[in-house]
């Protein structure tokens, strides 16, 4: 059993700092001051709403989970956020135009409270946005160590005990790991000769890691998958997570493709195509950073339906995935799905599936969840990449000696699991053989 007591307690303050008060953090915020204050309920949050069963289900014990592990409470968290626009969090949110007038209006002095500091921004990875609010020195080293002084004056100022950082800023550019990512001296001289190969968000990532804060990517971005960082995240005992939120069309593949598995049903074509129009469809209406995307969401079903073991009804899947950008739909987002199946004797099928949904309400929860998780994990001595939160993320980061886990019932278990063993409680393999002994 593992020792419960390492555990410190969430006493105190949680800071979350958000790399974009976009759509996704303004929701995320005035969801949360909502709840505090009773105008809304946490649909969507596992910390909030999830419940976990322990010992045997004759034992009827199923605790909320955050009744059974220590989580910072919601009433304990203060927020901080980077943008490239000025406008305060309040009026970011009716931008984004995500959350309605009225709760809005109930909510409009906690938000507008809520300033951004200037971004460390460049368009070379980000092509289609552009704004004022912007940091500026001669290196991105320098750039880092304004974001590590707001972050150390956000701490001094909420007198904050802990603190989270999540990037909710915008899909850059395709990049792979090069000689710069390599070895933690590699990309410090890399931050130091303004490195090409060294992105926005990998600032803010090192910022973060060099101050022992936790860091998740809600981006499909490399940012912290790569040597270098996990390095720094060893030496600064910081956890990590990601990558790339698992939202609206990737939700809805890694529920259904582990059931059209699990009965051996073959598919020999999915075509997904998406229109949105909020700042992230603009974004990814850049080739560059659409490739980015596209790699994130179109390796999911090649992991769920493991071809290599079942070639006969996976091997030859023509994958496609498409994102328009629509700019009537805002943060609406329509997610089609065709999927050509087959089953016994050949026979073909269709499977059509049209998902309308709220991009940012669907991540906003996400945010959430990780944020605490991460914390929780920090406090728990655990450091480096955190595969039990896969259950958040698109392309979870993982081992390099092991394939990612993308189907989502496994990915909750193993996180299920995971709080059984921090709190050391034994773990559960649905086995059921000793009710029947």
């Amino acid at each position: 059993m593992n020792d419960v007591s390492k555990i410190t307690p969430a006493q105190g303050k949680l800071g979350i700092l958000l790399v974009g008060l976009g759509a996704v953090s303004t929701t995320f915020i005035a969801g949360v001051h909502a709840v505090r204050r009773g105008l809304a309920a946490p649909i969507g949050s596992l910390t909030q709403m999830g419940t976990v069963r322990l010992g045997k289900r004759t034992d009827d014990r199923s605790p909320l989970i955050k009744d059974f592990v220590p989580l910072a409470s919601l009433d304990d968290l203060v927020f901080g956020a980077w943008d490239i626009f000025e406008d305060d969090c309040y009026e970011a949110a009716r931008t984004a135009g995500v959350i309605g007038a009225d709760m809005l209006g109930q909510l409009k002095d906690e938000l507008s409270a809520i300033k951004p500091w200037p971004a460390v921004f460049d368009r070379r990875y980000v092509k289609r946005l552009d704004g004022p609010n912007l940091k500026e020195g001669p290196t991105k080293r320098h750039l880092a160590e304004q974001v590590r002084a707001d972050i150390q004056q956000f701490k001094q100022a909420n007198s904050v005990d802990r603190l989270v950082m999540v990037w909710c800023g915008s899909t850059e550019v395709f990049m792979t790991a090069g000689d710069a990512h390599a070895s933690l001296a590699a990309f410090e001289r890399a931050l130091d000769e303004n490195d090409p190969s060294v992105p926005s968000s990998m600032v803010y990532a090192y910022a973060a890691l060099k101050e022992g804060i936790p860091f998740a990517n809600a981006a499909p971005n490399l940012t912290v998958d790569t040597s270098a960082m996990l390095e720094l995240a060893a030496e600064t005992g910081s956890p990590l997570a990601g990558k790339d939120l698992k939202t609206g069309q990737t939700l809805i593949k890694t529920i259904v493709a582990p059931g059209l598995k699990a009965r051996l049903l073959g598919v020999s074509g999915w075509y997904s195509t998406n229109i949105l129009g909020n700042r992230d469809g603009e974004v990814l209406d850049d080739p560059e950073s659409f490739k980015t995307k596209e790699e994130s969401k179109k390796s999911v079903l090649d992991y769920i339906f493991q071809p290599k073991l079942y070639p006969s009804l996976y091997d030859d899947l023509c994958h496609v995935v498409r994102i328009n950008y629509y700019p009537p739909r805002g943060d609406n987002k329509e997610g089609w799905d065709n999927v050509d199946l087959f089953g016994w004797l050949g026979y073909p099928m269709q499977l059509k599936i049209n998902f309308l949904c709220r991009d940012s309400v669907l991540a906003a929860p996400i945010v959430l969840d990780v944020a605490l998780f991460l914390d929780l994990a920090q406090r728990a001595g655990m450091s480096g990449t955190q595969e039990w939160l896969s259950f958040y993320f698109k392309s979870p980061m993982h081992a390099p000696e092991v394939y990612p886990e993308h189907d989502l019932f496994i990915q909750l278990m193993k996180l299920k699991n995971t709080l059984r063993y921090l709190r050391g409680e034994e773990l559960i393999t649905h086995l059921g053989l000793e009710y029947y002994d």
